[in-house]
């Protein structure tokens, strides 16, 4: 691996260690974020189409990549619901786990990964690995009811809108173009999920103002900013002639490592010298077990 696509590689660690940090550190509500960042972007992607002189794909082309981003937007909504409920540095390790689990199990059943009983057995060990993971990220020497009562609340969100970012990486394997071709529909189906989720909680939630005319929805076109820098890298990346999907995936999984330390060092999410202690071990684990299913 040369130095120029490793660097291209670890841009999913910075774009999306910092993003849901930096969507928090802003503010505002779900609907301020999803609306802001998908507007970010949305100019993010047509800047790099113009520069790249990249055309819209046509037809079911266009439509699945547009799905694409519609199901990483529903996704986002329900994730950053979970941010309110147990703050970034506990959803994003449960998100990424069901994440790997979702990615893990779609290419076994459908890709035909994992050939032969020993890939599955060791497969299925390194999923229960990142079960363990991720239960270990959110492992608390205090337990109080409320907080067990909200911790299943937002897990079981993540586990609905896993849905969405399964759709998000599945839908564009039903087009016959590459990844950039794909990223400008992406954002647009991106934008068009938070502009009618923002135009029906404005008829639904009259005491509340309009996301559409509340600044803090148009700071979070700067945490926009960081999604797109993070999902172009990793399109870049994934590419036969720079890391491959294998390891540009693995490289990806590390930005989960940067989004639960900065939520827990920036927005005051603490945590005692024990539950640091098993929360990176359980980060350990999640990054390990990833690295062990796309290397079978």
């Amino acid at each position: 691996m040369n130095t120029t696509a490793l660097l291209i590689g670890l841009g999913p660690l910075l774009g999306w260690g910092l993003y849901p940090t930096i969507a928090s550190k802003i503010g505002g509500r779900p609907v301020n974020q999803i609306l802001g960042s998908t507007i970010g972007t949305l100019i993010f992607a047509i800047v790099f189409a113009l520069m790249k002189g990249l055309a819209l794909p046509q037809g079911w082309d266009l439509f699945f990549a547009i799905l694409s981003g519609v199901g990483w937007a529903s996704a986002q909504i329900i994730t950053f619901q979970s941010f309110t409920l147990i703050g970034s540095s506990k959803a994003m390790p449960i998100t990424t786990a069901f994440q790997l689990l979702g990615a893990s199990l779609w290419g076994v059943f459908y890709l035909g990964n994992w050939p032969g009983a020993t890939a599955k057995i060791i497969g299925g060990l390194a999923l229960i690995l990142i079960i363990i993971g991720a239960y270990l990220t959110v492992w608390s020497e205090r337990k109080t009811q409320e907080n067990s009562s909200l911790l299943k609340k937002a897990v079981l969100l993540l586990a609905v809108g896993e849905i969405g970012y399964w759709a998000y990486s599945a839908a564009p394997q039903a087009t016959s173009i590459d990844g950039m071709h794909a990223f400008l529909p992406q954002a647009i189906g991106m934008l068009l999920v938070a502009a009618v989720y923002a135009a029906v909680l404005a008829v639904k939630e009259k005491n509340e103002p309009s996301a559409f005319a509340e600044v803090v929805s148009y700071k979070h076109i700067f945490s926009g900013f960081f999604f797109a820098f993070a999902a172009l890298t990793y399109l870049i990346s994934a590419q036969p002639d720079m890391n491959g999907l294998a390891t540009g995936f693995i490289l990806s999984q590390t930005s989960v490592v940067l989004a639960t330390l900065t939520g827990i060092w920036f927005l005051g999410q603490k945590k005692t010298k024990k539950e640091m202690g098993i929360t990176i071990l359980g980060l350990v684990l999640i990054i390990f077990a990833a690295a062990v299913t796309v290397m079978l």
